[in-house]
Order: structure tokens, then C-alpha cells, then sequence
């Protein structure tokens, strides 16, 4: 079974609020066995254009990753992101070749 990930672009306007998504966000990608691969490092957009800030998590399963966004306590901690930031979300399946 394929590992899933989320990968996203995000540009983070009120940092001091953005901090309340990330403390909300912990209690749900507890439950769904989320890990971070990246979070917000020194990047380097090298070709196209980019988001200030890239965050990838690893999940154990597409299935798991796609429970976490869809949980009511991902949505409850989304709501607090939402208006203090833009960005682009992916979830996608690992490549088990």
C-alpha cells in the first residue's frame, strides 16, 4: 500500500496566527500518523514560481492522508489557516516502483 503525501505552497500573511493552525493541526496529524519531511527549509525555486514556504508530510496511506484533511478537526484547524494565509494543496499517492 502506497505511502500518501500532502504536499503544499504556501505564502503566510500574519505568522503570529498561523502559529494557532499549526498548534491545531497537531492533534489531527497525531491521529492520522502524519510526518513532516519538510517544513518551511531555505528553498530554491529554480524554475516556474513558488510559494515563500514548502511543506511536504508523509502519511502511512493515500487512505490516511485523505482522512486527516477530510476530519473535522483538520477542517476546525484549516478554518484558523485560511484567512491569514494562500496556498496550494496536493495529496497524492508514493511511488512504490
Amino acid at each position: 500500500m502506497p505511502k500518501g503525501y500532502w504536499v503544499a505552497h504556501v505564502d503566510v500573511h500574519d505568522a503570529e496566527a498561523y502559529e494557532r493552525y499549526k498548534a491545531a493541526n497537531a492533534a489531527p496529524f497525531a491521529e492520522y500518523g502524519a510526518r513532516f519531511l519538510v517544513r518551511g527549509g531555505d528553498q530554491q525555486v529554480r524554475e516556474g514560481q513558488a510559494r515563500r514556504r514548502t511543506v511536504v508530510i508523509e502519511f502511512p496511506s493515500i487512505e490516511a492522508a485523505l482522512a486527516c484533511y477530510d476530519s473535522p478537526a483538520y477542517q476546525a484547524a484549516r478554518a484558523l489557516r485560511d484567512p491569514v494565509s494562500e496556498g496550494d494543496l496536493v495529496i497524492v499517492a508514493g511511488y512504490e516502483g
